[in-house]
């Protein structure tokens, strides 16, 4: 089935990917600290997201679905990779036109381990309730505020000095 002849106006699997793609790719080049993966990772997981898109469709938030498959497919692959800190990542390649990047921060957030990583920029980059990053990597939400709590404190640490 061509790509343009997929589901109706509001479920249009086309607009989706238009729409959410570019913060996918960014949040998880951020939470993976590495953007040729997250390249990689994004594809992954949108090309599973047409596979399902009828079902996809009817979720309230499908883009939390696709976050978690690109970071579970990256994990998979990847297990025994350590990932290294964000510096190879052009800062204007992850800029946004309304929020300036901070450098020392991008770098913080690179040495958080992965797990830390991912709430971190869901909850922050995506701007998603810890409800909605929970839901999304499917892990209980009081996970995600102990993550959230710890990888605070280190980015708080790292960032005095």
């Amino acid at each position: 089935m061509p790509l343009n002849d997929v589901g109706s106006a509001d479920g249009d699997f086309t607009t989706f990917y238009g729409v959410h793609r570019p913060p996918l790719r960014k949040a998880l080049a951020l939470a993976l600290g590495d953007l040729g993966l997250a390249e990689e990772a994004v594809d992954e997981a949108l090309a599973r997201a047409f596979l399902k898109w009828d079902e996809l469709s009817q979720y309230e938030k499908p883009e939390g679905w696709v976050y978690r498959v690109g970071l579970n497919w990256a994990r998979d692959g990847f297990r025994k990779r350590r990932y290294e800190i964000l510096s190879e990542i052009d800062p204007d390649s992850v800029r946004s036109e309304t929020k300036p990047v901070d450098v020392d921060l991008i770098e913080a957030v690179g040495k958080l381990s992965e797990r830390l990583r991912s709430v971190v920029v869901a909850r922050y980059y995506l701007d998603w309730s810890t409800l909605e990053v929970a839901t999304a990597l499917k892990i209980p939400e009081g996970t995600v505020k102990s993550r959230l709590s710890r990888a605070l404190n280190q980015l708080h640490a790292e960032l005095e000095e």
